[in-house]
């Protein structure tokens, strides 16, 4: 399989996996303070952190991470992954993020989550999904649900690596 090989697409979207070309777009997009307040880990984003983090979780197979593309122009536009949470690999937690600011509102997380769940059972043998989400974001729980995550236990006051603290929520899919 090439780096460039399209693994799955919808209507909207479709996803190839991440190689290290893709460095500067996901530091880009990490850096976006739109993406960076959605995440625990809120630090200034470096191409030596996530260059650390291929090395580590991607190349050592702990995680599987993919680029997401606008279907019609190919264009990156987020990431989505699922860092795998036992020895089996089947269960894992899964991960998205829309770096592009004009690709938000067009659907494109929703479909990506759809998208994703399918892959994970059918492509990874992934049998169960987890995420964390900020209870502020409902746009994106919303999305969760719509791919059939649901809630399972509240994480109050959760501190981020900036300080600010902010209650969460636990979800599952299992597939």
């Amino acid at each position: 399989m090439s780096d460039m090989e399209i693994l799955t697409q919808g209507n909207l979207v479709s996803f190839r996996m991440i190689t290290r070309q893709d460095t500067d777009l996901v530091v880009k997009w990490r850096n976006n303070p739109r993406v960076r307040d959605n995440f625990v880990y809120r630090e200034y984003f470096t191409n030596e952190i996530h260059e650390k983090w291929l090395e580590d979780f991607v190349f050592a197979g702990k995680v599987v991470q993919m680029i997401i593309l606008e279907k019609d122009s190919n264009r990156p536009v987020g990431s989505v992954y699922f860092k795998y949470t036992t020895e089996d690999k089947t269960e894992a937690e899964y991960g998205i993020f829309i770096g592009e600011d004009d690709a938000i509102g067009k659907g494109y997380g929703n479909e990506t989550a759809k998208l994703a769940t399918a892959y994970a059972k059918d492509s990874l043998g992934i049998k169960k999904l987890i995420l964390r989400a900020f209870c502020y974001n409902t746009a994106a729980i919303k999305s969760y649900e719509n791919a059939g995550f649901v809630k399972y236990q509240d994480l109050p006051a959760v501190e981020c690596s900036d300080g600010q603290k902010s209650d969460m929520i636990l979800m599952e899919n299992c597939l």
